[in-house]
């Protein structure tokens, strides 16, 4: 059995465990009458469902860290013994689901002395160095195995060396067992739920998972995008933003080019997530709202002539949306690592789905969202934002700001930029933050929104666009904040007047409009140079953004966060 040494010493960890320092988001409990009113046959398919997306965090624990299990069953082995330290650490590791994280002040953690996070996480070799990495691609690739090196390059495949040489296994083979588990509950669950839709594509889901073929994934993707009534919300989400290692290859002009000659495009590895809920049909139908002015978007993005986007204006808008309340959030999408996602967009670009004629799913996090302390928005409110503009600060205006982020996914280049490499992610984030705000006056004018709602949608934007502090370049979601941030204080966007933010309403939108362009010019011409120059240019930490963050930090001491799943827990408990 595997022994480990603490890296967070007791002070530390008492800290970081305390309720003034670890933010918790409470998801569904059993009283519920979001449960209590399901009908016998999806409660009972719940079960089954939450139990296959905990089996999902399993083996994406092994995609995230190889030490990952090992750490945990040492843990539960001190914790037995009624090691402190140790009960203390799994707090930690439960929230952020593994060795190492990031928490709200950006900075490192690893809960295990020795075990830093890896450029290829869990997905490649432990003593892989990038210059080996392509060292190896190039030999193989100059000796003719060019099937071996799609498999190494392909998303969804773990990479092991074998003698001097590397191999890509698939992760349905890799993880084989549980993956045939998981298939298990889904069909179970697809026995007893009462929405015959939903039943089809968890049957299309759990074949994906007993079989090693990116088409079966495909099929049950197009089918999951279609999901519109449904009582049930299951997802196994697949993104690719961990992937440190596979984005270098662009910066190696000659192993690119090798890789191009034979057709191979570099995809990072993909991450595994599962998600359970029950769909909130009044939620929904605020979302649906927004459909219909898909096209009239997506004709008015920039260079729209210039390529293909999801959203075709001249054919049925192909993207459903869910408004959701959570029972459970499991392996990579319910990680929290300095943030959690309040809502996705998927199939992403790069999967197969789309090729055949599927569409997007947008799904959105009820429990991620609500605000649980009204008293300590208040307090940010009065440290940062100018009194006169706290009339237009309201909490749902930044849920309408994230309906726009996640539409705008499927505007723009239809295509999945991986020449960009490490920054793709970041580009990608930031393009559809000013998709969503660079139309807020033409929905406005369209009457989506009403001229008090435009207001309050600017003015919370820009409010929440200021950090705790300067992240790394590795949080994609939060480089392109401080970009915008940059971005916007040039143009007088707005103004720091005594201490306080002051927007000018009126400019925001047209400066969206002009990073949206730059950021839409880069898509197309996907020169990573012109990528990198674009990011350092605006990835600047100013002297007014670190005055707000010493502000910020102030009136919230979080510094870590996590779920509570007490529905979840019982649900599995049943079984």
């Amino acid at each position: 059995m595997r022994e480990f040494e603490f890296n967070l010493s007791m002070e530390e960890l008492e800290k970081r465990t305390h309720k003034d320092y670890l933010m918790t988001k409470k998801m569904l409990t059993p009283d519920a009458k979001e449960y209590t009113q399901l009908a016998q046959g999806d409660k009972d398919a719940l079960k089954h469902l939450v139990k296959a997306a905990y089996i999902l965090e399993k083996i994406n624990m092994q995609l995230d860290c190889h030490e990952n299990l090992e750490f945990k069953e040492f843990l539960e082995r001190e914790i037995s013994k009624g090691n402190k330290q140790a009960e203390l650490t799994k707090i930690l590791f439960d929230a952020q689901k593994g060795i190492n994280a990031i928490d709200t002040m950006s900075n490192v953690i690893n809960l295990a002395k020795g075990y830093k996070s890896l450029p290829g996480k869990g997905v490649y070799p432990e003593d892989l160095s990038v210059e080996e990495f392509h060292a190896i691609l190039t030999k193989m690739i100059n000796e003719g195995k060019i099937d071996e090196v799609k498999k190494i390059l392909t998303q969804r495949s773990v990479v092991e060396r074998k003698g001097d040489e590397l191999e890509g296994i698939d992760y349905i083979d890799k993880f084989k067992e549980d993956f045939s588990e998981m298939a298990d509950e889904i069909e179970k669950a697809s026995e007893v739920s009462t929405n015959s839709d939903f039943n089809e594509y968890l049957k299309l889901q759990a074949k994906a998972l007993r079989t090693a073929d990116a088409m079966l994934d495909a099929y049950a993707d197009k089918k999951w995008a279609e999901l519109q009534d449904t009582p049930l919300e299951f997802t196994i989400t697949r993104e690719n933003y961990q992937d440190e290692m596979t984005g270098t290859i662009v910066e190696n002009k000659e192993l690119s080019k090798l890789l191009e000659s034979h057709g191979i495009s570099p995809v990072p590895k993909d991450f595994l997530g599962g998600r359970v809920g029950i769909v909130n049909k009044k939620g929904t139908e605020t979302l649906t709202e927004i459909k219909k002015y898909l096209p009239t978007l997506a004709k008015n993005m920039p260079y729209a002539d210039e390529y293909e986007q999801n959203i075709n204006p001249n054919q049925d808008t192909k993207q459903t949306m869910v408004d959701v309340d959570l029972v459970a959030v499991t392996g990579d999408v319910g990680e929290y690592r300095g943030g959690i996602t309040l809502a996705e967009n998927l199939p992403n670009d790069d999967k197969l789905s789309l090729t055949i004629g599927g569409g997007r799913r947008n799904v959105y996090h009820r429990q991620i969202r609500f605000i649980s302390d009204m008293k300590k928005l208040q307090e940010r409110l009065d440290a940062i934002l100018d009194e006169s503009q706290h009339k237009y600060y309201l909490d749902e205006a930044d849920h309408w700001f994230t309906i726009g982020h996640e539409n705008a996914h499927s505007l723009g280049p239809k295509k999945a930029c991986e020449s960009l490499g490490k920054y793709r992610n970041i580009i990608e984030e930031n393009k559809a933050d000013m998709g969503s705000l660079a139309f807020v006056d033409l929905l406005t004018e369209l009457g989506m929104y009403s001229e008090e709602q435009r207001k309050q949608i600017i003015v919370t934007t820009i409010a929440d666009n200021f950090l705790k502090s300067k992240p790394t370049l590795s949080q994609a979601h939060r480089v392109r904040t401080v970009m915008q941030n940059k971005f916007f204080a040039e143009r007088n966007a707005y103004d720091i007047i005594d201490g306080k933010i002051h927007v000018n309403i009126d400019k925001v939108v047209p400066i969206a409009k002009e990073m949206l362009s730059q950021i839409v010019r880069i898509q197309i011409e996907g020169d990573f140079e012109k990528a990198e120059k674009y990011v350092k240019d605006n990835f600047v930490w100013t002297e007014n953004m670190e005055l707000i963050a010493q502000k910020l930090q102030q009136v919230n001491k979080t510094l870590n966060g996590r779920t509570e799943s007490k529905l979840a827990e019982q649900l599995l408990a049943e079984l």
